[in-house]
């Protein structure tokens, strides 16, 4: 496995990054063009606009789909992290650490997560500018 690091950390998982998201376009774009075909010659409407509301639904499943896991697994590295920087300094992190914060800050080594998150939260760094100011990155190949 390659060595972790920014930029190579985001993981696209072809099937559904690439596969469903077109499916789930062509059912989209699919269904709108035959609704304004069917509203055009009148004819077959309720069943066109039936179709379109399938795909909406098939739509925000493929969203929601995605962001329930992502949801829970943020918690579970809040939790995971909070946990580490308690037992690497005697604190939890600082509260005005945001979440976002806090799911980069997981690629920090132990001897960078300390000082990192305190830069954090005093200037309000962004996800992104905590994980490029990472030197020592710690891998995180659990997340989906």
């Amino acid at each position: 496995m390659k060595t972790q690091n920014f930029e190579n950390h985001v993981r696209m998982h072809p099937l559904y990054h690439y596969v469903l998201l077109s499916l789930v376009l062509a059912s989209l774009i699919t269904a709108i063009v035959n609704l304004v075909l069917s509203l055009q010659s009148g004819e077959n409407i309720w069943s066109a606009l039936a179709i379109l509301l399938m795909a909406a639904a098939f739509v925000l499943t493929f969203i929601l789909l995605r962001i329930y896991p992502l949801r829970v697994q943020d918690r579970a590295i809040r939790a995971e992290e909070n946990l580490r920087h308690f037992i690497l300094t005697g604190k939890p992190f600082d509260s005005r650490l945001t979440l976002g914060q806090i799911v980069a800050l997981r690629f920090a080594s132990d001897a960078e997560l300390p000082g990192l998150s305190t830069v954090a939260a005093e200037e309000g760094l962004t996800p992104k500018d905590i994980k490029q100011r990472i030197t020592e990155w710690r891998a995180d190949h659990n997340r989906i």
